[in-house]
This record gives structure tokens, C-alpha cells and sequence, in this order.
């Protein structure tokens, strides 16, 4: 029987004791298009990345941090870990929501995320993004974050959000 705020399973790749409620989380909605799924009418694989990313440049953008001042800083926040878990397909024409939330680790940002049916009764899919700031010109890691990032990271700290 579906439960409210399904628990991630065991061995998820987000499985951790903190996260198995999904309060505070970033929300972005979705809806399964016909152009994002198969001939079956199953939304692809690749569609369910690119609902996180989506809603990992909405997260930043509700905390301060437009991705093209980032770009314009010379800031770049390139995937160096990516671990994915389908539970269960997203048909055309359903609704879902992209839950997100970010653990910052020195300079590595830590995303986990879930996408989960409107009524929070189904998980769809787990996955955790591991992302770092790299400067364009020099083409190596950032020993620190860019401050408009950190000042951001603060705010969020301090309403409790992460």
C-alpha cells in the first residue's frame, strides 16, 4: 500500500538517514511531453537527467545564483559523479516533481534527488550529482567557491534549508 513521502530503499544511491523524508526540499514540477518519451510512451532515461538539471538551475536561481553570472565569472560546474536509480517509469502525460536538495563538502557540491509522483506515493527515480567549480581559463578545480556562490550557500544555511 503507497505511503506518503515514499522512504528511499536501501542501498539507493541518496540513501542516507538524513534524507529519508523529503522536507525542505527543492521542488520543481514536471510533466512527461510526448518528446520526451519512447514509442512505448515511456519518458527515456536521459529526459529524467535533464529534469535534475533543470531543477538544480531553478534551485540556484531561487537562492540568488543566476547560472550565466556564474558563466560570466568564468565559472564553470561540470558532473564529475553521476549515480541514477529507476524504480519505476514516468508515462507520457503524467505528472511528477524533481525534489533536490545540496550538501556543500569543501568546494564539491553534493545534489541528491528524487522525482516522486504529485502526491508524494510513488518514487520514480533516486540520484545523487556530484558537481565542482572549475575555472574556464585556468581549466583546474577552484581552490574556493566564487563568493556570490558562498553568499548564497549562507542564506540557505541560515533558513535551514540544507
Amino acid at each position: 500500500m503507497p505511503t506518503k513521502n515514499p522512504q528511499l530503499p536501501p542501498n539507493s544511491p541518496i540513501d542516507s538517514p538524513a534524507l529519508h523524508t523529503f522536507e525542505r526540499w527543492f521542488e520543481y514540477p514536471v510533466r512527461a511531453q510526448p518528446h520526451h518519451t519512447d514509442y512505448a510512451g515511456v519518458v527515456w532515461h536521459g529526459n529524467y537527467i535533464k529534469w535534475m538539471e533543470e531543477a538544480r538551475v531553478e534551485y540556484l536561481r531561487s537562492v540568488g545564483i543566476e547560472f550565466a553570472d556564474l558563466v560570466a565569472l568564468g565559472c564553470d560546474l561540470p558532473v564529475v559523479e553521476l549515480s541514477i536509480r529507476y524504480h519505476k517509469p514516468i508515462k507520457m502525460g503524467m505528472a511528477g516533481i524533481v525534489k533536490t536538495r545540496m550538501e556543500l563538502t569543501g568546494v564539491r557540491m553534493n545534489w541528491d534527488y528524487a522525482i516522486v509522483s504529485r502526491n508524494e506515493e510513488e518514487l520514480f527515480v533516486s540520484a545523487k550529482v556530484v558537481l565542482v567549480p572549475v575555472d574556464r581559463e585556468k581549466s583546474k578545480i577552484m581552490r574556493q567557491l566564487p563568493a556570490v556562490i558562498k553568499d548564497a550557500f549562507a542564506k540557505i544555511l541560515e533558513r535551514g534549508e540544507n
